[in-house]
């Protein structure tokens, strides 16, 4: 039976969580112990040439990846796809676009979600929305256009799809979660199959449901509210993914959503995640560009968000990166059980809050 937990921010996360990708890259370093079985399903991950969504790419110009030598910055792309509608061998546009930064001196991680609509330099292809840099170019373009954007050097990617997302939250059991209010709209594309129609208050949601909430972007703020909904879901399902119970079933969290990822991270890329993960802690999120640095532009007739200031954009992913939420500020009064007392508002403009309940088995 799972019971509802206070929903005072808890910052103190031991492994950093981004997306359920993330989640299971840094679960492994614990849970390798358990069988070669883990060790295959992760193998899964990367795909071959052959096997890859993105094999009919050609771009016009070969991007090179950088390399991780374990000592300097790592950043991971995570991307999300809505593969709806489109015929075979079609690459869809990333619908979501994170990015995990990890610092292996401090042992800092951060996370940032990228608005999807974001107006940006694509190398080759000269300016358009970020998320069209993985049609045209694949994730080797798509991790050059958001590392140019941010200033960091990307060197792994994680993709998959709303299904493969579905997958992993039904094979929890579902999530506790807030909602913290009613959502509905209809899509009458795909038969109705992605309608959303969520109830407000604190419920368990499957992957459907999950999937509804993590998309929802109809409302005032539109993708403003829904990038920091999808740090805050995450963030649950990171606290689900830690459980005793779910950590024994690791194997086959693994293989059911393997036929939904793919990734240029090896097994070993992993391991070496996976226990950086395991020392690090959240220094913090933050939406990308900030509410302060949008500019709603239109561009051929079609609306875009445009940056106020490049530069000034490179010195505020900085300034995020330098910061610990974990340390509280002078004004801000501990909790009697060492957490922060505070609120959690990470993305600027936002104030999405969604609690999480601890399971029980």
């Amino acid at each position: 039976m799972r019971t509802r937990s206070s929903k005072k921010k808890s910052s103190k996360w031991k492994w950093i969580i981004i997306s359920f990708l993330v989640i299971l890259v840094l679960a492994i370093a614990g849970v390798v112990v358990w069988g070669a079985g883990v060790v295959n399903e992760l193998d899964k991950f990367q795909k071959a040439p052959e096997e890859s969504i993105f094999k009919d790419i050609e771009p016009e110009k070969t991007v090179e990846i950088p390399k991780w030598e374990g000592k300097e910055r790592v950043n991971i792309l995570l991307l999300g796809g809505d593969a709806r509608g489109l015929a075979e061998g079609e690459i869809a546009r990333s619908d979501s676009i994170l990015v995990a930064s990890f610092d292996p001196v401090t042992k800092k991680a951060h996370l940032f979600s990228v608005l999807r609509d974001t107006y940006a330099d694509i190398e080759g292809y000269g300016p358009s929305r970020i998320n069209t840099a993985i049609t045209v170019g694949g994730p080797s373009l798509a991790m050059k256009t958001v590392g140019d954007l941010l200033g960091l050097e990307i060197q792994y990617y994680v993709y998959t799809d709303f299904e493969g997302f579905k997958a992993l939250i039904d094979k929890l059991g579902g999530i506790w979660f807030d909602v913290e209010k009613d959502m509905h709209y209809t899509d009458n594309a795909d038969q109705n199959r992605y309608d959303i129609d969520l109830k407000k208050g604190y419920q368990l949601l499957d992957g459907d449901k999950a999937l509804q909430y993590v998309r929802f972007r109809h409302d005032a703020m539109s993708d403003y509210t829904r990038t920091e909904r999808q740090r805050n879901f995450l963030k649950a399902v990171a606290k689900e993914m830690q459980s005793t119970w779910n950590i024994i079933q690791m194997k086959e969290i693994l293989g059911s959503v393997s036929p939904y990822i793919e990734t240029n991270l090896s097994v070993m890329d992993m391991l070496k995640l996976g226990q950086l993960g395991v020392e690090s802690h959240v220094g913090g999120t933050a939406q990308i560009p900030p509410m302060e640095l949008v500019s709603e532009e239109h561009i051929g007739g079609a609306s875009v968000i445009g940056i106020r200031d490049n530069d000034a954009l490179l010195g505020y992913v900085q300034e995020v990166l330098m910061k610990d939420e974990t340390i509280p500020a002078p004004s801000e009064t501990p909790g009697v059980d060492g957490e922060d007392g505070g609120t959690d508002n990470s993305a600027s403009g936002g104030g999405v809050s969604g609690s999480t309940g601890s399971a029980s088995r």
